[in-house]
């Protein structure tokens, strides 16, 4: 099991330096890549199949959250944690969907980023204190979804929440990995169950119902 294989995705040298250092001290680590750009990520965590693969959320080309889908999608095995500046709801929960295992800010002391790459890369979870708390809070307060538009089917309620989230087609796609066509025939039927007219009627009864938050 040890040593974890690690890739590390950022586009900031100086910060990707200070980590690679921060791992290569940790003897049950091994740092097998680095990777400046989204491409590349994809690119090096299918090829060299990391354990576990420390992400960065905002980088040139693609951003970290399709990055994450995309080797979550190819490579399930491998467990990527996210470590950003942005502790928004939006990056947190986008994260989740996209697959993410962990969430830790870059101010997080070293001990709590070995501590997280080492469940990441292990099959568990981790998320910052921060974080945590407001994944408790969000789950806490949500109504159960299958309970919600019964008439929809498990794939519908998934891209209505998504539409509610102000997610278009194209992004909806990507996330879910399907076409166009499919995902416009989904929005079809979403609006003829629902009985709405346009995007934004079904945007507000999915919010009433607790979607999209």
């Amino acid at each position: 099991m040890y040593p974890l294989r690690v890739l590390l995705v950022d586009d900031h040298p100086v910060f990707l330096a200070g980590l690679r250092m921060l791992l290569e001290a940790e003897p049950r680590t091994d740092v097998v890549g680095e990777a400046a750009t989204g491409a590349e990520a994809v690119e090096l965590a299918a090829r060299l199949q990391p354990d576990a693969v420390i992400m960065d959320l905002r980088l040139p080309d693609i951003g970290g959250h399709e990055v994450t889908r995309c080797i979550t999608h190819t490579s399930p095995h491998i467990g990527v944690l996210v470590l950003t500046m942005h502790d928004d709801d939006e990056s947190v929960f986008a994260a989740m969907r996209a697959g993410a295992r962990g969430y830790l800010l870059k101010g997080a002391a070293p001990a709590e980023i070995i501590h997280a790459i080492h469940a990441v890369g292990t099959g568990a979870a981790v998320f910052g204190p921060g974080v945590a708390a407001r994944l408790i809070e969000f789950f806490a307060t949500q109504r159960t979804p299958t309970a919600v538009f019964p008439e929809l089917t498990e794939r519908e309620r998934e891209i209505l929440h998504l539409i509610a989230s102000g997610d278009n087609n194209e992004a909806i796609a990507a996330r879910l990995v399907l076409s166009g066509k499919t995902v416009r025939n989904h929005v079809s039927n979403i609006f003829s169950k629902l009985q709405v007219a346009d995007r934004a009627q079904a945007i507000v009864r999915a919010r009433k119902a607790g979607l999209g938050l």
